[in-house]
């Protein structure tokens, strides 16, 4: 019986195995979000407290994400992915029984929330870089499909929706104790995954040092042909002495060189730094106060506008999967990005609650489609020995401005008024985006590198 589109990806047993692992592991995390809250609370913790227990849990993801880039590239991603989940269950086991013994402190949840951050700067580019290794090409869009609806559903809804009934009803730590649960049942489904190595190692030499193009185009970043103990022994020979880090800074060079030097890469990177720049202050910071002060709403009425983005990015995840990729696929994915903004405006002007959710629905569906089409092209058109290096310079980017981004809204307010502020980003975020395909020749590109599927 033919499975829907979206759905065929999970004919695959490795495949199967690798998305329940997300699915659990991503509950888990979603769960994490309100037990934190309530541990800091429950410690008579402050603002200022759980202000600087989740600083800490993004300064894990920041400083990790590059390495975990090499090591995706580096070494096998099952075993890798499993020494994620393996960290993440013995730390939430930790918390757990310290918080059910009276023995946690704010100290051991800010060493919790770094481990969990370096686990996902770990975890993402492991997981990008194996999904072209068990899945066939054309297969590829409806999984990063599924990860987008799943995602905003599993972590933005469920997780923290399980997590706050579970806090009701059993001791502090019982919430807990589940994800420690969750991440010990990803590890035991993590067992079970192989993911193929690669064919071959790359070229070794100045072609492999400096892959200037995208690997359609120069065939020399392609891997090479041969057996892979000579193609090792080879790249064993070729591999210039200075110890551990100076190999990491040359492996992560590499991936940078490769962007840099990938037009359509660069360009599309440049653009979604200033995006998030431009959106996620004003998103999480101002909106708050717009429900406050034009609604009159509060932090649930807050958290229904939320729910609106992130169900409307699932949904728009889950229509891209169930579609063929389509022949322009860079203007297609700029498009949704940036078109999706425009509505973001009217969040200031009106003091409706359907138009301010329609309207945060609309941005959260044009992020979901194009994070689908973005995943997918990064996992068909980047060489695969660089993927996970340049799946985690995405990741780095992406979250490199988001603390300023917030830090700087609220002072901003004070001298530009709302509609002004949230108009400037519905408007300048998709002209840079058509600056970036203009600037990228990426409306040539994706002609002269037709992708099938």
């Amino acid at each position: 019986m033919p499975l829907p589109r979206a759905l065929e990806p999970f004919r695959l047993g490795e495949y199967r195995v690798l998305a329940f692992a997300m699915f659990v592991s991503v509950f888990g995390a979603g769960m994490w979000a309100v037990a934190l809250v309530n541990q800091v609370l429950e410690l008579d913790g402050t603002a200022v407290d759980l202000s600087a227990v989740t600083a800490v849990g993004a300064l894990g993801m920041l400083v990790v994400v590059l390495v975990g880039g090499i090591a995706a590239d580096r070494f096998p991603l099952a075993a890798l992915l499993r020494l994620v989940e393996t960290a993440n269950a013995l730390t939430a086991g930790t918390v757990a029984v310290l918080a059910l013994t009276g023995g946690l402190r704010l100290w051991h949840l800010g060493a919790a929330a770094f481990v969990f951050g370096a686990g996902v700067g770990f975890f993402y580019p492991a997981y990008s870089a194996a999904l072209p290794r068990v899945l066939p090409a054309r297969q590829l869009l409806a999984a990063n499909g599924v990860e987008g609806t799943a995602r905003p559903l599993l972590q933005q809804a469920a997780g923290p929706a399980v997590a706050g009934v579970l806090i009701g009803l059993l001791a502090p730590g019982g919430a807990v104790a589940l994800i420690a649960v969750c991440h010990l049942a990803a590890l035991v489904l993590l067992l079970r995954l192989h993911v193929p190595e690669r064919e071959a190692l790359p070229v070794t030499g100045p072609a492999a040092r400096a892959p200037l193009a995208d690997p359609v185009v120069r065939p020399a970043a392609e891997p090479v042909v041969g057996s892979a103990p000579d193609a090792q022994a080879s790249a064993g020979a070729a591999e210039p002495s200075g110890g551990v880090f100076a190999s990491v800074r040359r492996d992560l060079m590499e991936g940078v060189r490769y962007t840099v030097h990938t037009p359509w890469l660069l360009w599309t990177l440049l653009w979604a730094v200033c995006a998030v720049f431009l959106l996620l202050g004003p998103l999480e910071v101002l909106v708050p106060f717009l429900v406050r002060d034009r609604l009159g709403g509060d932090a649930a009425t807050f958290g229904y506008l939320l729910a609106c983005y992130g169900g409307a990015s699932a949904l728009a995840s889950l229509v891209v999967a169930s579609l063929p990729l389509p022949r322009r696929y860079l203007s297609w994915m700029i498009g949704l990005w940036g078109l999706g903004t425009l509505p973001f405006g009217l969040v200031a002007t009106t003091e409706s609650f359907w138009v301010m959710a329609l309207c945060l629905a609309c941005v959260g569906a044009g992020d979901g489609a194009g994070m689908v089409l973005w995943g997918t092209l990064l996992q068909r058109r980047v060489p695969r020995h660089m993927l996970g290096r340049v799946s985690s310079l995405d990741f780095f980017v992406s979250i490199a401005l988001m603390p300023v981004s917030m830090a700087i809204a609220g002072p901003v307010a004070q001298v530009v008024p709302l509609p002004v502020i949230f108009w400037t980003v519905a408007v300048l975020t998709p002209v840079l985006g058509f600056v970036a395909l203009w600037a990228g020749r990426m409306r040539q590109d994706e002609l002269a590198h037709p992708l099938s599927g």
